[in-house]
């Protein structure tokens, strides 16, 4: 079942990739798959849209997205430090301008010690890497899912108002 405000939050996003002329590619763990959903929702998205990788396992994280087994035994899954890797190298891997990443705890129950609603998004180019955590109140698994995906089109949308 598509939000509608969300699926507006998309297209808003959509349309300023385009304008722009930025390609972005995602690597989502807590959210399945719901960020790559929204974008695609949006006709014409082939434009901005390289690729996106939906990982719920440390060894995908690992053996496709190059998180480094360091990384993942020392914060775990659910860190900052995860969350940074994932959007670096979801760009070597799709040759997008930006990557964006989101991992944490959607619930119901909780993960590596974490709550549910304990997300960190993360947006990078091939400068900077930006991260985010996000303590979202955990209404729902789809609520906290739902705002993770708000977050990162804020996150995509403040990025690239900050670079014309």
């Amino acid at each position: 079942m598509i939000n509608n405000e969300l699926f507006l939050k998309a297209k808003h996003t959509v349309d300023l990739l385009k304008q722009n002329g930025l390609k972005v590619a995602t690597a989502e763990s807590c959210t399945g798959g719901m960020l790559s959903a929204y974008i695609t929702s949006v006709a014409g998205v082939s434009d901005i849209f390289e690729m996106g990788l939906c990982s719920y396992s440390c060894r995908i994280k690992n053996e496709i997205l190059g998180v480094s087994k360091e990384t993942l035994d020392k914060y775990g899954a659910v860190s900052e430090n995860t969350a940074r890797e994932m959007a670096e190298h979801i760009i070597t891997i799709s040759g997008a301008d930006i990557g964006v990443s989101v991992t944490g705890v959607a619930g119901p129950d909780s993960s590596e010690g974490h709550p549910m609603g304990y997300v960190f998004i993360a947006l990078a180019d091939k400068n900077i890497t930006k991260t985010k955590l996000l303590n979202i109140k955990p209404i729902s698994r789809n609520f906290v899912r739902e705002s993770a995906v708000t977050e990162i089109f804020n996150l995509i949308n403040d990025y690239i108002s900050q670079s014309i």
